[in-house]
């Protein structure tokens, strides 16, 4: 568990999307946040307090987060100046990072002597079980994807939120770092060794009430060359008694594979349900989720009427909408 509340680094990121990390956690915990810390040159603004480390550190920051996902996920000289200040002030440092905070010597040495924590959130601090495909008590959500980076997360923090306003039984399910550091716990699915990626899920989302929905957090995407595995371990782990469509209209290839177009809606129901049924005969496809942020509002509207009249399911945009359509039909 990560300690709250944090200060986001946003570093000198040169555009927002390299802050995207820092987004989520904005977006989904504002209230996980005291502000952000930026350097010179940085190109993002989140809305929050600009902060020194100081002034963080006054104001009840634990943790210093490290918000920017730069190329590579590279630790600068310039980044690690900043993280041994927080170190001194006392604060844990989390990162998502490709580069790991436990093989830079100086942020080593300077949390043993202060006595906090460096957590590496992409590496997993468990000895996962190998799947058993045992039924569990509860219910489960997955959002499932045509591609990577399509709105997965989203949705299902959008539903848990619509949720837990409603008084209801529901927990979202981190499995990749911007998720694991906007709820302080999770599995970092794609650091898991295949094997367990399966158990490691069925871990995640033991057995619950049951009247308890785990909104599990897609990754990847059935239909991605490179990706599949982590989305097929999801299913099967999950065993999902829903699942909601997720979708990017705007794009003309999936993401990093410029030869491969996205799949259908209909594809993606199709796949994912055959895949579904292995361990959860009563998998439903309950609703369809569509980022619409490259889209005008006249755009965005038509083209959900039109998606949803073709598919028979509620079409919405959870992030301009709210999810409360998709947490209907839950029912």
């Amino acid at each position: 568990m990560l300690k709250t509340p944090y200060l986001l680094f946003l570093g000198d990121v040169p555009d927002p999307l390299a802050a995207k990390v820092a987004n989520g956690i904005k977006d989904w915990r504002p209230d996980l946040s005291v502000g952000q810390y930026r350097m010179d040159g940085c190109k993002a603004d989140l809305g929050l307090t600009d902060m020194t480390i100081s002034q963080a550190k006054a104001a009840g920051a634990q943790t210093l987060v490290i918000g920017a996902a730069n190329r590579g996920g590279v630790i600068s000289k310039e980044w690690v100046a900043v993280m041994l200040e927080a170190i001194e002030a006392g604060m844990d440092v989390a990162s998502g990072l490709h580069d790991l905070l436990r093989e830079v010597p100086e942020l080593v040495e300077a949390a043993e002597r202060h006595g906090v924590r460096l957590i590496d959130v992409r590496i997993p601090t468990v000895d996962y079980p190998i799947a058993n495909g045992v039924p569990r008590k509860g219910r489960r959500c997955l959002a499932v994807g045509t591609d990577c980076s399509v709105g997965k997360m989203y949705t299902a923090l959008a539903m848990e939120k619509v949720m837990r306003e409603r008084g209801m039984n529901a927990s979202f399910r981190a499995t990749g770092q911007t998720g694991i550091l906007i709820t302080g716990e999770g599995v970092p699915l794609d650091a898991v060794i295949a094997d367990f990626m399966a158990g490691s899920i069925e871990w995640l989302t033991p057995d619950n009430d049951e009247d308890h929905w785990d909104l599990i957090e897609g990754q990847g995407s059935l239909f991605h060359a490179s990706y599949s595995g982590v989305t097929l371990a999801l299913i099967h782990g999950g065993q999902p008694d829903a699942l909601v469509l997720c979708h990017e209209p705007t794009r003309a290839h999936m993401r990093g594979l410029p030869g491969y177009k996205l799949p259908s809606l209909d594809a993606l129901r199709d796949l994912a349900v055959q895949m579904a049924r292995m361990v959860n005969p009563d998998v439903k496809v309950i609703g369809i989720s569509v980022n619409t942020a490259g889209m005008s509002e006249a755009e965005a509207r038509a083209y959900l009427a039109k998606v949803e009249a073709e598919m028979g399911l509620p079409a919405i945009d959870p992030f301009r909408d709210g999810a409360d359509r998709l947490v209907d039909a839950l029912a």
